[in-house]
């Protein structure tokens, strides 16, 4: 394990240069027959994100806004790994694990930050203030290696949990996960349960088996709505899952395709009957998809679903998550198990609440929501 370094994210010139003479000449592909959307992005969507990110978007200012928060690198059983960490104002701040997942990035909480970090800035008490640490995923963007290939979602909870306690000196944490985030959080409260003060969840990693038995009417409409998403989402999966590396040489040489297949994802996944644009910040959205641009670590981000296609149940079936748990149910994510279900598997949840709004990428859409669920969750922790 290496010394901890100091990091400053600035992208070379020469990279910025390139992406906009590969955006200039971006050639389109036909809109098939059908409704804009049902057959995954919209041709004419992405023509207007193009023309955008060409034009307007200013790479340098996402740079500052990036490089306000402090960040790190460290080097653990041989991999760099990046994160945020920011220290909490308050008497005790407890120290919190953010964890995004695919197709997102640490960049999802940076509206979180100050309202986690800071309190009585947001007239709350100072006793309710986190340290907070976001990485990201080994692997992924500025945690990527050149050659050095992707990590199984196991890897990287052992990973995270070495920055969490060897590396800053966490004996006990909480964490928070949507996502690939909510698995790897789950994964780290089975594995080490002693180290959790908590774990608060944006989507229930439970089993996707919707031949199991329903004990009622609840728990069997939500076996349809697997069967149905299994049918009719799931292509992504499959792909990643089993040829990754076909698709990863396509992404990594066309940002017009890295971006369609980014920004279905952020369409499908929220509220259908809402622009993108007036779901997300557009500029955020960018900087997004150029993390996997810039850093080429799109290829490396499709590892786990072969991992996780190929080996064994990141829970095991039988697992009994004893830690203190917490479910933020957000209205369009794209699968909500009652909470019957999901007793089977977490056996301690400790809140369970309904949000108004928001989707998979809640801590884009709604980072005010998922703070203050979070916040009174690990109040009484």
């Amino acid at each position: 394990m290496s010394t901890i370094r100091p990091y400053i994210l600035q992208i070379p010139e020469d990279d910025l240069i390139d992406l906009q003479r590969r955006l200039a000449r971006t050639r389109l592909a036909d809109s098939l027959p059908g409704n804009a959307w049902d057959l995954g992005t919209d041709p004419q969507w992405l023509s207007r994100l193009i023309a955008y990110w060409h034009d307007h978007f200013d790479w340098r200012a996402q740079e500052r806004r990036i490089n306000a928060w402090p960040q790190f690198k460290v080097t653990i059983n041989g991999r760099e790994l990046h994160y945020f960490h920011v220290e909490g104002k308050g008497p005790n701040p407890k120290p919190l694990l953010l964890v995004h997942g695919w197709p997102g990035s640490p960049l999802e909480f940076l509206d979180m930050i100050d309202l986690l970090t800071d309190p009585v800035k947001h007239g709350r008490d100072p006793g309710e203030a986190f340290t907070v640490v976001i990485p990201s995923l080994p692997g992924y963007h500025l945690s990527y290696s050149h050659g050095r290939g992707g990590l199984s979602i196991e890897a990287m909870a052992d990973l995270l949990k070495e920055l969490m306690t060897s590396v800053l000196g966490y004996e006990r944490f909480a964490a928070q996960g949507g996502d690939w985030g909510a698995f790897i959080t789950t994964r780290l409260a089975h594995r080490w349960p002693q180290n959790l003060i908590g774990i608060h969840l944006n989507l229930l990693p439970l089993p996707r088996n919707p031949s199991v038995w329903a004990r009622d009417e609840q728990e069997r409409n939500y076996l349809v709505a697997v069967e149905s998403w299994l049918k009719r989402d799931t292509g992504y999966i499959a792909i990643q899952a089993t040829r990754p590396q076909t698709l990863a040489l396509a992404l990594n040489d066309s940002p017009a395709g890295l971006a369609a297949w980014i920004g279905e994802k952020f369409r499908t996944w929220s509220d259908p009957d809402s622009p993108l644009e007036e779901l997300f910040d557009i500029d955020a959205l960018l900087a997004n998809i150029c993390l996997y641009w810039f850093t080429g670590s799109i290829g490396s981000s499709f590892w786990p679903y072969h991992a996780r296609h190929f080996g064994e149940p990141i829970i095991p079936a039988d697992a009994a998550i004893t830690v203190p748990t917490a479910y933020a149910e957000f209205p369009f994510e794209f699968l909500r198990p009652p909470q019957s279900m999901a007793g089977d598997m977490f056996a301690n949840i400790k809140q369970w609440n309904t949000m108004p709004k928001g989707g998979h990428f809640a801590a884009m859409e709604c980072p005010g929501e998922l703070a203050a669920d979070l916040i009174t969750f690990f109040a009484t922790r």
